[in-house]
Parts: C-alpha cells; sequence; structure tokens
C-alpha cells in the first residue's frame, strides 16, 4: 500500500480532556444571538489564561485541527440567555457581566446594540468552574467536562469543582404477566 495523503498531518487522537474545577480563561469572543424561542443570547467563546492549568486549551485543539472547516472547540463556548421565563434578567447573564466586571480592573459594562456591546468583552479576563455533564448522543451516554459557571478570577483557585451532573437513570422495564394459557416462568426456574 502506498501512504495515504496527509498521513504524517493526521493527529493520532492523543485528546487531553479539560480538567474539573476552576480555570483562569480569557474570553476571545461575544456574539449576541437570539435563541429558538426569541430571547436574547450571548455566544462566548474562551479559552484558558496564560497562568491556568491548562493555558492555550482552546487554541491548540483549533490550531491541531486539519479538517477544513475547523470551528473554535465547542468545549470552549457556552450560551448565556440574557432573560428567564418571566422575562427578568437571568441569573446566569448577570453572573457572567459581573464576574468579568470583577475580573477586570476598572471595567464597566456599557450597555448597547450589537457589535458595540460584544467587543467590550474580547480580551477580557474572567473564571470558570468546569465539572463533569453525562449526555445522550445517538443513544450513547457520553460525559463530558463543560464550562458550569462563571466567576471572577481571583476566586477560581478556590473554586470547588461540582459534582457530576448526570442523566436520570432508565427505568428497568416492567415484568408482564404471561399471556394466556402460559405460565410464568421465573430465569431460576429454567433447566438449561
Amino acid at each position: 500500500m502506498n501512504k495515504p495523503n496527509n498521513y504524517d498531518k493526521v493527529s493520532t487522537g492523543d485528546f487531553t480532556p479539560i480538567m474539573p474545577g476552576g480555570h483562569h480563561m480569557i474570553i476571545k469572543g461575544v456574539d449576541e444571538r437570539k435563541t429558538r424561542t426569541g430571547k436574547d443570547m450571548l455566544v462566548v467563546a474562551f479559552d484558558f489564561a496564560p497562568n491556568d492549568r491548562q493555558p492555550g486549551y482552546a487554541a491548540d485543539l483549533f490550531n491541531n485541527d486539519i479538517r477544513p472547516d475547523k470551528k473554535w472547540p465547542n468545549a470552549c463556548m457556552t450560551y448565556v440567555v440574557a432573560v428567564d421565563n418571566d422575562g427578568n434578567t437571568s441569573r446566569n447573564f448577570k453572573t457572567f457581566i459581573k464576574s468579568v466586571e470583577d475580573s477586570n480592573k476598572g471595567f464597566i459594562t456599557t450597555w448597547g446594540e450589537g457589535q458595540a456591546f460584544t467587543q467590550q468583552f474580547k480580551g477580557k479576563r474572567v473564571g470558570g468552574v468546569f465539572g463533569r455533564v453525562e449526555e445522550e448522543y445517538n443513544g450513547e451516554r457520553k460525559t463530558r467536562t463543560l464550562l458550569r459557571w462563571f466567576c471572577s478570577d481571583n476566586r477560581v483557585d478556590d473554586a470547588k469543582t461540582p459534582q457530576d451532573k448526570l442523566l436520570p437513570q432508565a427505568a428497568a422495564p416492567a415484568q408482564s404477566a404471561a399471556p394466556a394459557g402460559f405460565v410464568q416462568v421465573e430465569p431460576d426456574d429454567v433447566p438449561f
């Protein structure tokens, strides 16, 4: 067999997951969007800061991605919905804004529309607490480490790792009665 194209550039899958617990982060970009139900939300892309235990984590993943349509790693992006179901400021949104302000001396959020609002966050420091989250994908349960909440950068080193967020266990199928004319037999009663 001849050596396939790009053989020397293909990664062998040496993947290092995000470590649970607190992380020092740098905001790489913020985009203002709408949820499917029309609520305002922010899409926040981040990477781990030079003083973090996994510095440049997202940039390394992005730079080593050889796909032509590469994107910023999903694990280093989060969605922050601005309002709750009652139309009031959501706790997550307020936590994000306050965490950025507390992490950057003298920074005060300037309110406004579009890029005037979102661009002010680029390059700012913020803290984040990561934890393991169980998800279902294509019928299989997978566990990933994801951002669970923002915090100020000075609280990262003391942040407690959150408990794993697990999916509810599926209920065992109910035992059905034997059809008419048959006797219900327990597995231990079968002679073979």
